[in-house]
């Protein structure tokens, strides 16, 4: 079967929404403390030292802007009946293992012989399903597999968090306040659209939903009916869990590991647009393929997943497109890893 690459716009998960946002100012101070000079002033929340009993307060901005982004009343008052200050949230967001890992030690720790058995294994059962799915996308039924395995154990760990709660939380943090703010939004927008209701809208403490841990804002954009029943619904539905995998992830090429030349330039070395070339050129700059390269004229870059190892893979497309879905260079190699295994 061939599969061939197409040409999709992918919104970057990480990035947030384009457009510029303006929370509603509660009539109580969100910030106790007093204003520090203009020329001084902090570039994020968490930088003012936000205290947790000022959500309340930052609850009722975000109310007042859903009403201004258009959501009902009702929609509102149903996803916020429960809303809740997510401790756990803010410790996991500040606490990734990748930052504490090595490559080696996080590959051992995911890419486990059970994982790589029920791959197979679900491959032989949804056969019929990942087929259809791979011609209509272009894209190879062990991605989705790969994919389905990596974010929640083929459905068996979705989380539990109340999504509407996870992402004001992570937004009152500040850190990320624009981007979580927009997923949140698009939560609400899930809601209003009848994809789940508020209390069955769980997930991981960073807003991640369903079997494949889409973000709302992915849902909203790649989310796909895959047994044409009228409903997306990637919390139970595998069909659905694949067409959307599938339609977020449709390019080609992965990544092959490379041995870099003495002096090799550390500025070539990233996924950003321009520091991409042709294999071609990388390999006349020295780069070594420890396996079979792809074709000469296909554009990669180069990555480096740690220092301490000085591992080196050159990556294309399809390796950009999954750190946009999880910005972790560990996350993408690995399923790039257990999608070979499973094939």
């Amino acid at each position: 079967m061939k599969h061939s690459a197409l040409s999709i716009i992918f919104i970057s998960l990480l990035s947030g929404c384009a457009a510029k946002n303006h929370y509603a100012r509660a009539s109580t101070p969100l910030i106790s403390q007093p204003a520090p000079p203009a020329q001084e002033k902090p570039t994020s929340l968490s930088a003012l030292g936000r205290d947790p009993a000022e959500f309340p307060a930052y609850v009722d901005t975000l109310k007042a802007e859903a009403r201004g982004r258009g959501i009902p009343s009702d929609v509102i008052a149903e996803s916020f009946a429960n809303i809740h200050f997510v401790d756990r949230a803010i410790a996991a967001d500040r606490n990734q293992p990748e930052a504490k890992l090595t490559l080696d030690a996080y590959l051992a720790r995911v890419l486990t012989a059970d994982k790589i058995a029920q791959g197979k294994a679900m491959m032989a059962r949804y056969r019929t399903q990942l087929r259809a799915v791979s011609e209509r996308y272009g894209v190879a039924p062990q991605y989705i597999v790969a994919l389905w395995g990596m974010e929640s154990q083929y459905g068996k760990i979705q989380g539990k968090e109340d999504i509407v709660s996870a992402l004001a939380t992570l937004a009152f943090e500040g850190r990320r306040e624009t981007f979580f703010k927009n997923q949140l939004f698009a939560a609400l927008q899930m809601i209003q659209r009848g994809a789940n209701d508020a209390q069955s809208m769980k997930g991981s403490w960073a807003g991640a939903m369903g079997q494949n841990q889409f973000m709302p804002g992915s849902y909203l954009h790649y989310g796909a009916d895959g047994d044409g029943d009228g409903r997306i619904d990637i919390w139970n539905n595998p069909d659905d869990v694949f067409a959307s995998t599938a339609r977020y992830l449709a390019r080609s090429g992965w990544r092959v590991e490379v041995t870099l030349p003495a002096g090799f330039d550390s500025a070539l070395i990233g996924v950003k647009k321009a520091q991409g070339k042709s294999v071609a050129r990388w390999l006349r700059q020295g780069l070594t393929p420890q396996n079979a390269a792809p074709p000469a004229a296909q554009t990669a870059w180069i990555v480096q997943p740690d220092d301490t190892q000085g591992r080196a893979f050159m990556v294309y497309d399809n390796f950009r497109t999954l750190m946009r879905w999880n910005r972790s260079y560990y996350f993408a190699i690995s399923v790039g890893m257990l999608a070979d295994a499973i094939a």
